[in-house]
């Protein structure tokens, strides 16, 4: 941690000199606005010539646009980035944009057979009510949380992650697995109780992340990716990863939503024990022997050939949003200063891409899978999507 905050000082001390720091902030914010516009409306005109409802989610191996259907767990970021780009423009011209795109998304609802509807309903939908007051919206919040609750099983007091007879995940011997990334999706949970009064909702958001945090982390603070549960008895069956190098190794963006995921517990229950968490996931990320300078993070903190590994850019934008609204809880500890060192990394060439390259994404150099063989340093639809959350938090903070 002194490494990275010598670095973060004097990287703060250069951006003060030049011409102030709250001008080069608001500079800084500015510039990248000005080039999400530019290539999210690249983006929408190619979709909107095509006459077509198009979800981009990265680029092929020949570097044409992937497009993905609306059950891929990705589908929701793409119209979420459209309602980002509304709030942090006020330009409405991406208002119907934004809501053609989610609307698309509506039979989403009442998808059961995996869990991340909540971000896919979450980014989109919630985003739509949160950012345009769009009230009929919080009826498909709702709906989708009761889909999301059939994956309960209340005898481990998780959510099921993915169904274990399906895909490649039925060749693993699993029987309740249960990732990190499931954190991500208990924000929809909470809002459904919000929206309609059932508290049943809030108490399995709980108890998933109580769960979690009793069986997913390490005595170093790391998570496993999987863990995997007997459904009856909550007995954990194994500890593994699916993304990650290696079992015991520690998978950046699993971190990072590890980070993002319990400082959203807070925000919704006030339960310090969350936030302690994600100071303890906090210590983890930015003490690691392995974390960059620039602190944009190799895709798995013990790949076996750092330096020469892919980075992993959604991992680095994800942190840095969850790092400024942890900043509000318990500000004075450079969850902000950090999280602008993370932006000014993405915002620059080394990471930001030219308008009208990289199939018209916002950032470069992210991973999906490297044991999937997957997505590897492409540019990926929730890279976009928190780097542009983060982008409207930091603003949000400096008004």
């Amino acid at each position: 941690m002194k490494t990275i905050l010598s670095a973060l000082g004097l990287s703060l001390l250069v951006f003060t000199s030049c011409g102030g720091q709250k001008k080069a902030e608001v500079d800084f914010i500015q510039d990248n606005i000005d080039n999400a516009v530019a290539q999210n409306t690249i983006q929408t005109d190619i979709i909107e010539k095509s006459g077509k409802i198009l979800n981009p989610r990265t680029i092929n191996k020949d570097g044409s646009i992937s497009y993905i259907p609306i059950d891929d767990w990705c589908s929701g970021f793409f119209p979420g980035s459209m309602w980002l780009t509304y709030n942090l423009t006020g330009d409405k011209k991406w208002l119907p944009l934004a809501e053609k795109y989610t609307e698309a998304l509506d039979s989403v609802k009442h998808l059961k057979w995996h869990h991340d509807v909540g971000f896919m309903i979450g980014c989109s939908y919630l985003n739509g009510y949160r950012l345009a007051d769009k009230k009929e919206y919080k009826d498909v919040v709702v709906e989708a949380a009761k889909s999301l609750s059939t994956r309960f099983r209340p005898g481990a007091g998780v959510i099921q992650s993915w169904d274990a007879d399906r895909g490649w995940q039925g060749t693993r011997g699993w029987k309740c697995p249960v990732i990190i990334d499931n954190m991500m999706n208990l924000e929809l949970l909470f809002e459904a109780t919000a929206f309609s009064g059932d508290s049943t909702f809030y108490d399995i958001a709980v108890k998933h992340a109580d769960t979690t945090m009793a069986h997913h982390f390490r005595p170093d603070n790391s998570c496993y990716h999987v863990v995997d549960y007997d459904p009856e008895t909550g007995e954990v069956r194994k500890r593994q990863t699916a993304q990650g190098y290696a079992d015991e190794s520690s998978w950046a963006r699993g971190q990072a939503w590890a980070l993002y995921g319990y400082t959203t517990c807070y925000r919704y229950t006030k339960d310090e024990k969350y936030l302690d968490q994600a100071q303890k996931v906090y210590n983890f990320i930015f003490n690691n022997k392995n974390m960059p300078e620039d602190l944009v993070p190799y895709w798995d903190y013990d790949a076996p050939n750092i330096p020469n590994e892919p980075r992993d850019a959604s991992a680095a934008a994800c942190t840095a949003s969850a790092l400024y609204e942890l900043d509000g809880y318990r500000p004075g500890n450079h969850y902000k200063e950090i999280a602008d060192k993370i932006m000014e990394s993405l915002g620059s060439p080394a990471y930001r891409a030219e308008v009208g390259t990289n199939g018209n994404f916002i950032l470069m150099h992210s991973v999906g899978s490297i044991p999937h063989g997957q997505e590897i340093d492409v540019p990926l639809n929730y890279a976009d999507y928190y780097f542009l959350e983060a982008l409207m938090r930091k603003r949000d903070l400096e008004k």
